[in-house]
C-alpha cells in the first residue's frame, strides 16, 4: 500500500498539532478561520497539490494532502495563519502515507479526542470536506478516505458504548461552576460570545441550574438574539460589557477573537467572580488573576476533569478499534486494486488491438465474414481473461507487484 499512496512523486502526509503537546495558546497562533481556509486550499492549488483536507478546532490544526516533501503543507500552514515554523515545530506531528491513513481514522472516530468517544469532530472532517470538493482539491484518495473515516465514526457511535454518559468541555464547566458555585440558581451568570462550547455550556446551564436570568452579550447583536432565544437567556447590548462583568458571579467567555477580549481593567468589583474562558485562542488574559476576588479557570483545565464516565468508555476502545481495523482493511483492498486497474486497462486495450487486426484481416479473407458475431465473441473472451487477471491480482497470496511487472512484460505494455 506504501508504494501506490505515492502518486507522481509525491506521499500523502498529515501535517498538525493537537492539545496533546500544543497548549491553548500555541494552538490559537494556528487556528484556522473559514477565509485562511479557502486561501490555504487555493494556494495548494496554485503550488499543483492534487489533493488537500484542512481541520481545524479548538483541539487541534491538521493538513492532510499529497506533497514532495512535508514543509509544502507546514509553510502552507504557517502563512495563512499567526504561528511560525519554530513553534511547529516544538509541537508538531508529521505522519506519512499508512500511518497518516492510520492517524485519520483515530481522529475521525474520536480515540485521538481530548475527551475519549468525543464524534463532534466528524462534523469538522465533513466540513473540511466539503470546502475542499468546492474548489476540486479532492482525489479519487482523499474522497474514498473520508467517506471511509466517516463509515468507521457511524459504526462505532453505533455498535460501541465509547460515546455514552455525558462527557464534554461544556458538561465539566457546568460540572465546575455547580460544584464551586453556592446558590447558583440566584446568582448572575453573564455569557460573552456566541462559541459553541459556550453556548453548549449556557444550555445545560439552564437545564441544571434553573437559573432563568442567565444574560448573553455579543458583539452582534441579532446572533446573540438567535442563540438567545432557542436557550432563554436575556440580550444585552455589547455596550453593557463593563457593568454586566462587574454584576456577574459567573462569566463564560466563548468569543472567536484573536486577541483577548477580556482583562483586569474591566473588572472594578470586589466581589467573588468565576471566570471560565471556553474560547481558542484564550480570550481572556492572565493578568485577571491579579485580582485576588477572581478565579479563572480555561477550557484546558476543564478537560482534565473526568469522571467515572470516560473509565468506562475506555473499556470499548478494542472494539472500536477492531472496527476501525474492518473499515480500513477495505480501504486498503480498494487501494491494491486502484494499483493494478492501470495494468488490466492497458491489458485490455492490448487485447482490443489484437482482436481489432484479427478482425481486419478475416474481413479481407472472407466475402462472407460476420464481423459482428466475431466482435461479440472477441469481446467476451477478452473480458474472461481481464477477469481472470483481475482475479489473480486480488489474491492475498499474489504478490501483485511481481505480477504486474510479468503482465507488463509478457504483453509489451505500459501503464499510462
Amino acid at each position: 500500500m506504501e508504494s501506490h499512496l505515492r502518486t507522481k512523486g509525491a506521499n500523502f502526509y498529515t501535517i498538525g498539532l493537537s492539545y496533546k503537546k500544543a497548549d491553548a495558546e500555541i494552538r490559537g497562533h494556528f487556528s484556522i478561520n473559514e477565509e485562511a481556509k479557502t486561501a490555504i486550499l487555493t494556494q495548494a492549488k496554485k503550488e499543483g497539490i492534487e489533493g488537500l483536507l484542512v481541520m481545524s478546532t479548538c483541539n487541534r490544526t491538521e493538513l492532510y494532502g499529497f506533497a514532495q516533501h512535508p514543509f509544502q503543507l507546514i509553510k502552507l500552514l504557517c502563512e495563512h495563519t499567526y504561528g511560525t515554523v519554530e513553534e511547529f515545530e516544538k509541537v508538531a506531528y508529521v505522519h506519512k502515507n499508512s500511518k497518516a491513513v492510520a492517524h485519520f481514522f483515530r481522529v475521525g472516530t474520536g480515540l485521538d479526542s481530548q475527551i475519549l468517544g468525543d464524534f463532534e469532530i466528524i462534523g469538522q472532517i465533513k466540513a473540511g470536506f466539503k470546502a475542499s470538493k468546492k474548489i476540486q482539491m479532492i482525489n479519487p484518495f482523499l474522497e474514498r478516505l473520508t467517506n471511509a473515516v466517516i463509515q468507521a465514526s457511524k459504526r462505532i457511535k453505533n455498535e460501541t458504548e465509547i460515546s455514552s454518559g455525558a462527557t464534554s468541555v461544556s458538561f465539566a464547566a457546568v460540572q465546575y461552576i455547580l460544584a464551586r458555585v453556592p446558590y447558583v440558581t440566584d446568582k448572575n451568570i453573564l455569557l460573552f460570545g456566541t462559541g459553541k462550547i459556550g453556548r453548549n455550556t449556557c444550555e445545560n446551564l439552564v437545564k441544571h441550574t434553573k437559573n432563568d436570568h442567565i444574560v448573553l452579550i455579543n458583539r452582534t447583536r441579532d446572533k446573540a438574539e438567535k442563540v438567545a432565544g432557542k436557550f432563554n437567556l436575556v440580550v444585552k447590548d455589547f455596550e453593557t460589557l463593563k457593568e454586566e462583568v462587574n454584576h456577574s458571579d459567573v462569566l463564560i467567555v466563548a468569543t472567536g477573537a484573536q486577541k483577548p477580549t477580556i482583562n483586569k481593567d474591566l473588572i472594578s468589583t470586589d466581589k467573588p467572580l468565576l471566570i471560565l474562558d471556553l474560547s481558542v485562542p484564550k480570550n481572556v488574559d492572565t493578568n485577571v488573576s491579579e485580582l485576588p476576588n477572581v478565579t479563572l479557570v480555561h477550557m484546558d483545565h476543564l478537560s482534565k476533569i473526568t469522571d467515572d464516565t470516560l473509565q468506562r468508555r475506555r473499556v470499548h476502545i478494542p472494539k472500536a478499534e477492531a472496527i476501525i481495523d474492518e473499515v480500513r482493511s477495505e480501504f486498503d483492498s480498494w487501494m491494491e486494486t486502484r494499483k493494478f486497474a492501470p495494468t488490466i486497462k492497458a491489458l485490455k486495450n492490448k487485447l482490443a488491438s489484437f482482436k481489432e487486426a484479427e478482425i481486419n484481416l478475416q474481413r479481407k479473407k472472407f466475402s462472407d465474414f460476420n464481423e459482428e458475431q466475431a466482435t461479440i465473441i472477441s469481446d467476451r473472451i477478452i473480458q474472461k481473461i481481464t477477469n481472470h487477471f483481475a482475479s489473480h491480482l486480488k489474491d492475498e497470496n499474489t504478490s501483485s507487484d511481481e505480477s504486474i511487472e510479468l503482465i507488463q512484460k509478457v504483453f509489451q505494455i505500459q501503464n499510462k
